[in-house]
């Protein structure tokens, strides 16, 4: 089922052209998947985002996080930031199916990696999180390994967004938030790259939502008197690919500007709020085993601003269409968020 995004609503963020399909998988070998758990009070998920369709322990990509405000219960951040590599798919779920995740994440690695913890170290597996309690039974603990592992077959080019796997009950803006991607396509000299964006939404304050310039907040606010004045409480997850061949430092730089995108929309990043990016480079690989033979090129940071704009611009968007392809949800305790493409007039 087509959901319409951002795009079909005639706005057009920013002036770089998008990748096929706009999203994070025009990155080549990146492929994502969801399981969606739908049921009453039950609205939550795991979605996997799959960096490469080969063997990543053994191949590891150059990676970095970075944390804007860390309100939050991720695995796997620690060991990215002091080594620079990214040796597992990210999953993503909800702040209590973290350990479950993790559990199956690991043993998704162990079957495949029969030396890991055995004659070679550990793996470092990245669980991300946002609280889907407003409208999910989160004290239910319904996310279980098992649906890492169904998350992980799934995955494909194109996948769904809004409101799926981990993006199932999650709110934006005090509106229906979820799972939004987009992606840019940029040109680095005489070479052509792709920068792709994922975010899972899950903050925001009605009233400061903006939509291409525009302050659709303060007029939906004014549609609906008895909005309550919510604190920013949520969070969101932003993951980055691309296959710009970048040094560790330069993909830092590159993925602090997503907080440039975010703040386009009208985050602003509350006390109980967390923001946490991910970014991984496609481009250069590093072997887990000793190898004299690694050699890597890198852009130059001269020509780095044209990757900024890409992931200030797909990140905007990626927010946007979390939103949009988000469908009304009346959850835990009758609680109901709505889609913002109700109001499509508002931003037309």
């Amino acid at each position: 089922m087509y959901r319409k995004r951002i795009r079909d609503f005639n706005i057009q963020i920013g002036d770089l052209k998008t990748g096929p399909l706009n999203k994070i998988t025009d990155v080549p070998g990146v492929n994502v998947g969801h399981v969606t758990l739908k049921s009453g009070e039950i609205n939550t998920g795991v979605t996997a985002i799959l960096p490469s369709d080969d063997n990543l322990f053994k191949n590891k990509m150059i990676s970095s996080a970075h944390v804007f405000n860390g309100f939050g219960k991720s695995t796997g951040l620690v060991q990215i930031e002091e080594l620079g590599t990214l040796e597992t798919p990210i999953i993503l779920t909800n702040t209590f199916g973290v350990g479950d995740a993790l559990r199956g994440l690991l043993e998704y690695k162990l079957e495949r990696n029969p030396e890991i913890g055995d004659t070679t170290g550990t793996v470092n597996g990245v669980v991300c999180e946002c609280n889907d309690a407003y409208l999910n039974d989160i004290r239910g603990l319904h996310v279980k390994p098992e649906h890492v592992h169904e998350a992980i077959q799934n995955a494909q080019v194109n996948f769904e967004e809004g409101d799926v796997g981990a993006g199932t009950g999650m709110s934006a803006f005090t509106l229906k938030g979820g799972i939004g991607s987009s992606s840019r396509c940029v040109k680095v000299g005489e070479n052509l790259y792709t920068v792709g964006v994922l975010v899972m939404t899950n903050m925001g304050r009605k009233k400061n939502l903006i939509i291409d310039g525009k302050r659709v907040g303060e007029k939906l606010v004014e549609m609906d008197s008895s909005e309550r004045n919510e604190p920013d409480k949520g969070s969101i997850i932003i993951v980055i690919a691309t296959d710009t061949p970048l040094s560790t430092l330069q993909l830092k730089r590159v993925i602090k500007r997503s907080i440039v995108g975010l703040s386009r929309t009208g985050s602003n990043m509350g006390h109980g709020s967390g923001e946490i990016v991910i970014g991984f480079s496609t481009a250069n690989r590093i072997s887990h085993d000793l190898d004299d033979s690694i050699q890597h090129k890198y852009i130059h940071d001269d020509q780095i601003d044209s990757v900024f704009d890409a992931v200030i611009h797909a990140t905007e968007e990626a927010v946007l269409n979390s939103m949009v392809t988000a469908e009304n949800c009346t959850g835990r305790g009758g609680h109901t968020r709505e889609t913002i493409a109700f109001y499509s007039e508002l931003f037309l």
